[in-house]
Formats: C-alpha cells, structure tokens, sequence
C-alpha cells in the first residue's frame, strides 16, 4: 500500500517548495497586482457573454410560398385633406384593392398638427332620407327608393354618393362634380370636402396583400382605371396647382417588430418645393425569422429603401400626384438565433483566462528578474556601460 501511494505521489504536477527558498521581488509584486487586474477584467468579461445571448445570423433560400404580407403605416399629409385622400394598393398578379377603407384610421389635423377629428374609414355609406325622385320619375307612396346611377348603369341602383362615385369608377368615369348628384347634396358630401379645405390628414393602419412584387400609393382623388391606365379623379374643388403632398412618414414596417431591427424610412419627410409630383420610394424587403432563446420565433421583414421625385405632366394619363411605395421581395431570407453559452464552454474560457495570464505573467516575471540580476552582476564587475 505504501508503495502505491509512493507512486502516486510521484505523479504531482505540482511539486511544492520550501518558503525557506522562495525569493519575493518588487517586480514580481507589480506584475501580480497587474495580472489580477487583468484576469478579473477579462473574467467579467466572459461572465456578461455568459449572462446574455447571442444572435447568430444564416443566409437561406426562401421557398416560403402562398403567404401573406402586412405592410404597417403611419403617414402624415400636412397639407391634404382627409376627404381626398384615398389608399390604392396592387400587385404583379393582377390583384388590386382600389380605395382601401379596411383597417384604416384618418386624422383630420390643422396647419399645426393638432388632431381635429379622428375617424375610421368603413365601407358603405350612412342612409340617407327619402328623396323625391326614382331614376328622374316620381316616387308613389309606398314605392321603394331606387337612386339613379347617372348613366353610369341604368338598370342598378345607386343609393349613395359612395355608390355613385363606385359606379363611375367601375365605368371609367371620372365623377368631376359631386355637387350636381342628388345623393352626395343629401349626404353633405361636397360641403364636408369644402370644409376641409386647408386641413391636413394622418392616416394610419395596415394591408394585408400577397407576397409578391407590387406597390400601394397615397393619392388624391377616386381611381379607376382608363385604357390600362391606373387614374385618380380629383374633386372639382381642386386642382393641379393646389395639390400638395408633402409629407412625414411616421412609421412603415412591413411585418412585426423583432428585437435590433431598423426601419430606414421612420422619421423621414419630403416637402414639396414644386408643382406636385410622385414621391417614390423603391423597397427591397428581405424576409427576416427571428428566434429567441426560448425558441419563439417571429416572421418578419427588413427592407431598404432608395428614393425618386418624379416630375409630372398635367397632360398625361399616367400623371398621379401622391406618394408611391414599389416594394419587390428578396429570394434570401435572413435568420436570426438567439443562443446562449453552456455553463461548460464558460468554465472552459475562465479557466483559459486564469492559466493563460498566469502563465504570461510567470514568463515575464522571470525575464524581469533574470535580466536584473544580469545587469546588477555586470555592475559589480564593473562591465556595464
């Protein structure tokens, strides 16, 4: 038994010396103090890695497919009324949504940004008394009312101003003076228009389009489409010169928000300093999955964003006064990881940390020390100069 323990013994990697043979040095003293500050700073260092996460970042080919897009926005028009302002959005598959009212919340602002009203745009139109004729012809007592279209379709009936204008629009007519249909007069359409003259509008909300190439505008004025062309009829009341789509674009996201994401267009504005134009802002949105630790994860998007003013001509079809966002997909999509380090792979690095400036510290103490002693014996012999 004694033996083994012979044998064991004389596997000690740390053989222990005698205090009577140890030689203390004020270097020695300096470079201890030192090496401890260092080790307890590259300690806390590995500790805070320790503590939180981190995000480790993969380029994939996106083969997601059939999925929806929700665009989120919050714009500001200082200077155009809420009653002209409409929401068009379209895409390459063919697919439009003209007007949009779903999901979308204007705020009347004045010429200081201080709210006047909030509303929430619904489709439809508020019911409007009995008027006296049906389709240019008397109405009998207990005959059912039945609102003239105006030519735009003789057989139908258009018992709103909002149903007028919507058979223009699918007609490809453009509804030039509202003040001359029956039913806006009783609505107080063209009055409410003319009241708001001077005003300005936030409109704020979401879309919910296809994932696929396409664009959605705000502009002035019903759209309909005319020989392929995509038109906004503005109002009577307004013209070319009085259009004025300045504007901030409070918030535009294209999808939830995840942690460290940056949307490059928050905050941003344009002030018109001419007659009118297309604002353009040409987006690449790059699909983004973000993972947490607890392994949540969170589809999104991140984009970026160049931009254009386009010049416009009063005479042509396709002259829009607005602001046009044209947003194409990206086919790689970005994933983030949230990861933490094991408890193992952090031992691992402190004990690095520990072993690696002691042993640093051990090699420059002794050239320290050995040089010192070189130079005092060279001195004593009288060789150093």
């Amino acid at each position: 038994m004694e033996s083994l323990t012979n044998k064991i013994r004389k596997l000690d990697a740390y053989p222990k010396i005698s205090e009577d043979f140890y030689s203390r040095t004020l270097s020695g003293g300096f470079i201890t103090i030192a090496s401890s500050i260092i080790m307890l700073l590259l300690f806390i260092s590995e500790l805070r890695l320790y503590v939180h996460t981190v995000t480790e970042t993969k380029l994939v080919v996106d083969t997601s497919r059939g999925e929806q897009l929700r665009i989120n926005f919050d714009v500001t028009f200082p200077a155009l009324p809420c009653s002209v302002l409409s929401l068009d959005a379209m895409d390459i598959s063919g697919e439009q949504h003209l007007d949009v009212k779903h999901d979308i919340v204007k705020k009347r602002i004045d010429y200081k940004g201080n709210e006047i009203e909030s509303r929430r745009d619904v489709i439809g139109s508020p019911e409007i008394g009995r008027p006296l004729q049906r389709h240019g012809g008397r109405l009998e007592q207990n005959e059912t009312y039945c609102g003239s279209c105006y030519g735009a379709f003789d057989e139908d009936c258009c018992n709103s101003c909002q149903d007028v204008r919507e058979a223009y629009r699918k007609k490809g007519w453009a509804l030039s003076h509202p003040d001359l249909i029956d039913q806006c007069k009783r609505e107080g359409f063209f009055q409410r228009v003319k009241n708001e003259e001077g005003e300005g509008c936030n409109i704020h909300g979401f879309l919910e389009v296809n994932k696929v190439a396409g664009n959605f505008h705000f502009a002035p004025g019903k759209s309909f489409q005319l020989s392929y062309f995509h038109i906004h009829n503005p109002l009577a009341t307004f013209q070319w010169d009085t259009f004025n789509v300045s504007h901030r674009i409070n918030r535009l996201t294209f999808g939830d928000d995840f942690p460290g994401v940056v949307n490059p267009l928050d905050g941003a504005q344009w002030s018109q300093e001419s007659l009118g134009g297309m604002y353009q802002y040409f987006i690449k949105v790059v699909p983004t999955v973000y993972k947490d630790v607890r392994g949540k994860a969170i589809k999104s998007n991140q984009f970026s964003v160049t931009q254009h003013l386009r010049g416009l001509d009063e005479e042509s079809f396709q002259s829009l006064h607005g602001v046009f966002f044209f947003y194409d997909l990206s086919p790689i999509k970005v994933t983030f990881t949230e990861e933490q380090i094991s408890f193992f792979h952090f031992l691992t690095n402190v004990c690095a940390i520990v072993g690696g400036v002691f042993t640093v510290s051990g090699i420059l103490d002794s050239i320290i020390y050995h040089g010192q002693k070189a130079i005092k014996k060279k001195i004593e012999l009288g060789k150093f100069i």
